[in-house]
């Protein structure tokens, strides 16, 4: 059975988006036993079109991605919960392991810079979870 790792931000268009879906990829390529979630605490009614298309670009389909509320049944469940741009403590969160990335910058304003930072928090957690095993 594959373990959670639930990515959350404000508006579940973006942020988490990404890192869910560069997630999924590496961790099927390290052939690790989790997927990716992702939720938001004020979620959007639609993906953003930039973070779309910016994927796209790199073969990863988010086109049918719908942003979604977290809920405490997602927190609960979760192997690891990380934080892109949201607060974990306002949430009423479980015993999973938290970590925050507070460093990535807002993605309509600088899509490319913060899609790498996401990028490399990503493979930092693919690597530690590989390291876990």
């Amino acid at each position: 059975m594959n373990k959670t790792i639930l990515f959350l931000c404000p508006h579940n268009a973006a942020k988490s988006v990404i890192a869910a879906a560069d997630f999924d990829q590496l961790a099927r390529q390290a052939g690790l036993p989790f997927v990716a979630d992702s939720a938001g605490s004020e979620p959007d009614a639609a993906v953003s079109p930039a973070v779309v298309s910016l994927l796209a670009r790199e073969g990863l389909d988010v086109s049918q991605h719908q942003p979604r509320q977290i809920t405490p049944d997602d927190l609960r469940g979760a192997h690891r919960i990380i934080a892109l741009g949201c607060t974990p403590g306002d949430m009423g969160l479980s015993a999973a392991t938290v970590e925050v990335w507070p460093d990535i910058p807002v993605v309509s304003q600088e899509p490319e810079r913060a899609r790498g930072i996401i990028r490399a928090h990503v493979q930092m957690l693919i690597d530690d979870l590989r390291a876990a095993k």
